[in-house]
């Protein structure tokens, strides 16, 4: 008996010895794999609860697709005008039910989160409007859409006007200044809950249920939407059950569980719902058409392995931040702090880090690791941007990737990760890069 413990001791050993040597044969260094394993240990509680939200929101998502009785018929696509889809419209049915809303819009004909959300403004916003961000500056790629940096076909060239109230210093809401910001003329209000390219916190549900509460309290005709890109099953519940009137995503993010190769939904009101079909198409065409061609089946299959991906994600997320923080780095959120998104910021400080951890990320990639990415001027923002991201679906940040733009803090955003082992390699990478680059002495990982 005692013999037979000490092989199977020893077959576990060999075991990790195994995988080390594999870390190794792709480029970890010992002490940065051991200093990997080291920050692991202390994550084990964290990811079990990980797990826990995982395993409930799978069981929503199958809940929902058992309860619009989705079928074989479903996975098949239309052509042409796309008149009776039965699965495009069984898919939007269950995204209302998983999202918790009155209704939804799924579409392959939504390019992209920024598309979505430009969709979902223009189509609810009338000349003479006033749009009012409550969190500050929006998202990079927003600024043209609304018009704060002018381009042809933004709200403002349509007469609607844009007000923001900043967040206070800690991040948190600032309510007087936001009753302050809202007149007569304020039609909806958009809450960007992923933080962009900011190191502000990023907004948790509740939080977010209390800020729709506190506009509706003042004027209950404002129409509240939610920018829920990269928050997708993090939490138990989505921003549809506090209240908001629309909450937006991108399918190529979370929901689509790196299997969607393009799309974008808006799940809300009837109302909301029903503007943004009638704007994505023709006035009166609307949601009857829109051909769904081969993508269903990916949509449907995205969607049901979207909580596990996601917490693969939120893994990954965790363990760099717990990684980097030890080494002394500002990270957003911080090691211990609950997650509301699958975003993770690390505070560089200069720019060499930023391109370092981000070529780290793409030489651990399944597609393109060849490949060494430089920042670049890309459209939609205000200076080079560098991106890793070799992906299966082409910009995917469900899958591993990282991005930052090249301009103080010098922070970069790491997100996704379709499984686990994957992230971690990643991560371990990018800590590589930074070593081989010289910005991370190997006598830093002892601590």
């Amino acid at each position: 008996m005692e013999t037979g413990r000490r092989r199977a001791a020893g077959g576990q050993h060999l075991k990790m010895e195994e995988i080390q040597n594999m870390y190794a044969r792709m480029g970890i260094d010992r002490e940065v794999y051991t200093y990997g394993e080291s920050v692991l240990k202390g994550l084990k509680e964290r990811f079990e609860e990980i797990d826990e939200i995982a395993e409930y929101n799978q069981l929503k998502v199958i809940s929902a697709m058992q309860d619009c009785r989705v079928s074989e018929a479903c996975l098949s696509g239309t052509t042409g005008y796309g008149y009776n889809d039965l699965g495009r419209d069984t898919l939007e049915a269950v995204y209302a039910k998983v999202f918790r809303t009155e209704d939804a819009l799924v579409r392959p004909q939504i390019t992209c989160g920024t598309h979505a959300l430009a969709l979902a403004l223009m189509s609810n916003l009338r000349p003479g409007d006033e749009l009012l961000s409550p969190v500050g500056k929006p998202y990079d790629t927003l600024e043209e859409v609304i018009g704060i940096r002018p381009s042809k076909g933004s709200l403002a060239e349509y007469g609607i006007t844009y007000r923001q109230a900043e967040l206070k210093a800690d991040g948190s809401f600032d309510y007087e200044a936001i009753r302050a910001a809202m007149s007569p003329r304020t039609r909806l209000v958009t809450i960007q809950r992923s933080k962009g390219y900011q190191t502000r916190p990023t907004f948790s549900v509740g939080q977010i249920g209390e800020l729709i509460s506190f506009v509706k309290q003042i004027r209950p005709d404002v129409i509240c939407m939610v920018d829920n890109c990269y928050g997708e099953f993090v939490e138990r519940i989505e921003p549809g059950e506090v209240g908001a009137d629309m909450v937006v995503g991108s399918l190529i993010k979370n929901p689509g569980g790196g299997l969607a190769p393009i799309g974008g939904y808006i799940a809300g009101t009837k109302e909301c719902v029903e503007n943004a079909a009638f704007r994505l198409t023709s006035p009166g065409l609307g949601r009857e058409v829109g051909a769904s061609l081969g993508v269903l089946k990916d949509f449907y299959q995205g969607l049901f392995l979207a909580p596990t991906v996601t917490a693969s994600a939120l893994k990954a997320a965790i363990f760099a931040a717990n990684l980097y923080e030890r080494l002394g780095y500002a990270v957003i959120p911080d090691g211990s702090e609950s997650r509301h998104d699958i975003i993770q910021a690390v505070t560089f400080g200069t720019p060499e880090a930023v391109i370092a951890f981000c070529q780290g990320i793409q030489a651990a990639a399944p597609v393109d690791s060849h490949v060494t990415p430089q920042p670049w001027d890309m459209p939609g923002y205000d200076a080079k941007v560098i991106m890793a991201a070799g992906a299966f679906v082409s910009g995917s940040s469900i899958e591993l990737s990282a991005d930052g733009p090249i301009k103080p803090p010098y922070a970069v955003y790491f997100q996704g990760g379709l499984t686990w082992p994957h992230a971690k390699h990643g991560i371990m990478k990018s800590l590589q890069s930074l070593v081989n680059s010289g910005i991370v002495e190997k006598g830093r990982l002892r601590l």
